[in-house]
């Protein structure tokens, strides 16, 4: 049923794997997390005394604060190896929730899901799998693993919990398959019938997009600790039909989503990371949208970083829009060194896949800069980097055939050889053809200067020379 690298280990192994990410500290990925939480749910249906034996001598107790998942999972460990308590209702889990901010709606959904299985374990009401576990490393569920997944459920006589076939759906999309929609309409029980005429429609719709740039000028530089430069371009989105099917939780995501400049919640990193955009792999423009505020926040406010959420967001196979794009940008200028390594990598893997609109985050780079909130030096040297990349030079120079004019003309005259060099290295590099007139001006002006030097490399690799 559940086969490859989400499959469930035996027990032995499952003690020693739990033993070593509960040890740790640091964010266990989403194939770990999302096939230890199936495991302990699995192995508790088989046989929880079983399991109770193997997982309760595991310690729990932490000296430093884990990643989010790291906690998350010592919860479900905690309730699958405790006491039944079977006067507990799982079914009013979600029961105390209250909607705080938009920007974590889908940190909601992940904890609906979560909470829902604990609650489940600690009620002894057991189930053989989750609806939920991926069938990939993104998060994506294939469709025809998710009916065959219900279909058991209904041989089993089943319940599925609300939570947990809302985050299955919500992971299932992509082109769907006639008959594997015919084979769903052959499923008997409520949730079966929603499975089917959720495939029919294609999964969780696309919502319209806006982008949203900040009012005002751009402020000087400031050294104050905690100053933020430039103005912020964000995208918001507008309501999703279907809410009403799902719990309360997931509401967040289907209402109209406004940015905003600042909130007391995307600091948080655990918020940013690959287990958020696991979370609707189909839609990772929603994902950025919500959480662009925060990932801004490290180009221009020297804030946390998001390498492992910029990396996640070009791997999936939902389509890569303005919100992606953007946060690929902010990625490429942020002041953490290991986010502007995975802004290489992601821009590298949105082009190797045929994602990357290279004249779209050309003319999102242009304007940040003309705003004020991306820093020159940091952007050229990332697009350095990407050119060294098997496939980046061609990346870059679909990035810069749009951008260089518009940053030769708002930037320092000191900063343009750094950058024609990077752009004529990408250039030839990629067979980059064609002629940019402000390169061309540049490299008739008399003198041996770098920049002038930098132009005429660049002229000549778009003359084929």
């Amino acid at each position: 049923m559940i086969e490859g690298e989400f499959a469930v280990p035996s027990l032995g192994a499952l003690a020693d794997e739990v033993a070593t990410v509960l040890a740790g500290r640091h964010d266990p990925g989403v194939v770990v997390f999302e096939r230890l939480l199936n495991a302990v749910v699995s192995h508790s249906f088989r046989d929880r005394e079983a399991l109770t034996a193997a997982l309760g001598a595991v310690p729990r107790q932490f000296k430093v604060k884990p990643h989010a998942q790291v906690r998350c999972l010592a919860v479900i460990i905690g309730e699958a190896v405790g006491p039944v308590r079977a006067e507990e209702s799982w079914e009013k889990s979600g029961g105390g929730w209250l909607e705080l901010c938009q920007h974590v709606a889908l940190g909601y959904i992940a904890g609906a899901r979560t909470g829902e299985v604990a609650a489940r374990l600690r009620a002894g009401d057991h189930v053989p799998f989750l609806l939920s576990v991926p069938s990939r490393q993104t998060g994506a569920v294939e469709p025809y693993e998710l009916v065959e997944r219900l279909a058991k459920y209904e041989r089993l006589g089943i319940r599925p919990g609300p939570a947990d076939l809302g985050q299955a759906l919500l992971r299932c999309g992509g082109r769907m398959d006639p008959e594997v929609v015919r084979a769903a309409e052959k499923l008997e029980s409520a949730e079966g019938i929603r499975l089917a005429a959720w495939l029919r429609q294609g999964g969780l719709p696309h919502p319209a997009g806006r982008r949203e740039r900040e009012a005002g000028e751009a402020e000087r530089p400031s050294r104050r600790r905690g100053a933020r430069n430039g103005r912020r371009i964000l995208v918001g989105h507008q309501a999703i039909e279907g809410r009403g099917a799902f719990p309360r939780q997931f509401w967040s995501l289907f209402r109209v989503f406004e940015p905003r400049i600042s909130c007391p919640h995307w600091s948080l990193p655990d918020h940013r990371d690959a287990h958020t955009v696991a979370t609707l792999p189909w839609h990772p423009d929603i994902a950025a949208a919500r959480l662009l505020t925060g990932v801004a926040s490290a180009a221009d406010q020297d804030g946390n970083g998001s390498p492992a959420f910029l990396e996640a967001l070009a791997s999936t196979d939902g389509p890569a829009g303005p919100a992606v794009h953007l946060a690929v940008a902010y990625g490429l200028a942020s002041v953490p060194e290991p986010d502007r390594e995975a802004a290489v990598r992601a821009l590298v893997v949105l082009a190797s896949r045929g994602r990357l609109d290279g004249e779209l985050l050309g003319r999102e780079l242009t304007e940040l800069v003309e705003l004020g909130t991306l820093r020159v030096p940091l952007l050229t040297e990332s697009l350095r980097a990407a050119v060294a990349v098997p496939e980046g030079a061609a990346a870059v120079w679909a990035v810069l055939a749009t951008a260089l004019p518009g940053l030769l003309a708002c930037t320092r005259p000191q900063l343009h050889g750094a950058l024609l060099a990077v752009a004529a290295d990408s250039a030839r590099l990629s067979g980059g053809r064609g002629e940019l007139p402000e390169v061309t001006a540049l490299a008739r002006r008399p003198g041996s200067s770098q920049l002038l030097k930098q132009a005429r490399r660049l002229r000549d690799a778009l003359a084929g020379a």
